[in-house]
């Protein structure tokens, strides 16, 4: 068994922990909906940076919000996500984008899903946090060949999630990827040292 295989998911880790933790995920996304709540700001600024009728890849998708909103817009959208649970919901309550179960470290698209490659790789919601540390640098590798020649990966995160952001920075540089912007929140403030919130665009 590899370092990879051998060192779990932190997010797997927490619903083995808890079996209930994913479907409340997904309850409070809805009740968030339902109550008029805005959970578009991750997708408003992927439409700005992507062409019209874009390719998107959203990568631990969860139960679909991000990938939906864009969906809408009319880009192609196909969400992953390791969590089975966020999936169906994404499926019950997002039809039209192409959601699938599968895990980053070692994603493996179907030809006809993959197709070309993507326009925009977005991974919001904290995920990278939730990575085994051990799989950080093949799950950007894998975003980053997802990626067209001119496409972008936009990833964001939270200080004090055991990730810290220098590091994401070295993993970052270490897989080929440059660091086009770096801003604060998904509204375009810009990040500096005393940002506790991190999204960077990527090429």
């Amino acid at each position: 068994m590899t370092e990879q295989q051998a060192e779990p998911n932190k997010w797997t880790e927490i619903v083995r922990d808890d079996p209930a933790h994913s479907h409340r995920y997904v309850e409070r996304f809805r009740t968030m909906k339902a109550e008029g709540h805005d959970l578009a700001g991750e997708a408003r600024l992927i439409d700005a940076l992507a062409p019209r009728s874009a390719r998107v890849l959203d990568a631990g998708c969860g139960p679909g919000r991000v990938g939906a909103f864009l969906h809408t817009l009319g880009h192609t959208v196909v969400g992953v996500d390791l969590d089975p649970v966020l999936v169906v919901a994404a499926n019950a309550d997002h039809p039209g984008p192409t959601w699938i179960v599968g895990d980053l470290a070692e994603l493996n698209l179907p030809s006809d899903v993959a197709a070309d490659g993507f326009d925009v790789v977005v991974s919001a919601g904290n995920v990278v946090t939730f990575l085994a540390p051990s799989t950080r640098r093949a799950v950007l590798t894998n975003l980053r060949q997802s990626l067209r020649s001119e496409g972008r990966l936009v990833i964001g995160f939270g200080a004090g999630r055991e990730y810290p952001f220098e590091n994401f920075f070295d993993d970052v540089t270490a897989v080929g990827l440059a660091v086009d912007v770096c801003l604060s929140t998904w509204d375009g403030r810009p990040f500096d040292s005393t940002s506790q919130f991190l999204v960077a665009i990527l090429s």
